[in-house]
């Protein structure tokens, strides 16, 4: 959604289409925020960090060959399936909050989808690093071809812009189901109290929602294409 050259459809009354995406997603990240600095002030009882609980789980999973990292930033926490690594961030790697063991706990639940096979995941894996750079590359060729009056690109465009949507939709199911292990794992383990879940689920649901954002904000944005491609026959 930026730009490398000036936009002309940003003057178009299709740019209405935006502002619930734009207003869910400020919400989201606002929600995230707040909840996160919430629980991550609340220290568990169990005392085990993020990296103690995520190594647990792992070995409890069979998964003692998935190293656990420390990385640098704010909620980078990732796994990676590419080398099968799983990465925390400076904010739940050496803390013992609730929040930080629920993160930890969701980032194993990718590596069980991994290793289970789980569809969701697998299909994002494969079409990644080619939604990465054909969305890219949507955009800009819509618009030279919006400004072109010319269909082939506007058509091109928008083929590219639906693999990156489809991309967002999956990656739903991808991040729901991997909060839901989370909180299956996590119960009995004692890294967490049965009455300590609920804050992490609040966590886990919060953060959700910045993926329900970035699914709308990509639907919107490509019927907001298709409405342009319609205008462009009537100019």
């Amino acid at each position: 959604m930026y730009y490398p050259f000036f936009d002309p459809t940003m003057l178009h009354p299709s740019m209405l289409l935006l502002i619930p995406a734009l207003l869910l997603s400020f919400w989201a990240q606002m929600r995230v925020k707040s909840t996160f600095d919430r629980f991550s002030q609340v220290r568990a009882r169990g005392g085990v960090t993020g990296a103690q609980a995520a190594r647990m789980l792992l070995d409890r999973f069979g998964l003692s060959s998935v190293p656990v990292n420390h990385v640098e930033g704010d909620l980078t926490d990732h796994y990676d399936p590419r080398d099968r690594t799983l990465s925390l961030s400076d904010a739940v790697y050496s803390s013992s909050s609730i929040a930080a063991i629920g993160i930890a706990a969701h980032e194993v639940g990718h590596a069980i989808q991994h290793s289970e096979g789980y569809a969701p995941l697998m299909f994002r894996n494969r079409v990644a690093p080619a939604v990465g750079l054909v969305s890219n590359m949507a955009i800009p060729l819509f618009i030279i071809g919006f400004m072109m009056r010319g269909q082939f690109l506007m058509n091109l465009g928008i083929v590219l812009f639906l693999g990156a949507t489809i991309f967002h939709l999956v990656t739903l199911p991808v991040e729901y189901n991997a909060s839901s292990r989370a909180i299956t794992i996590l119960n009995g383990t004692g890294a967490l109290a049965p009455d300590e879940l609920n804050g992490a689920r609040s966590v886990l649901n919060a953060a959700a929602w910045t993926y329900v954002a970035a699914a709308l904000m990509a639907v919107l944005h490509l019927v907001r294409l298709l409405i342009l491609r319609g205008s462009s026959q009537d100019r």
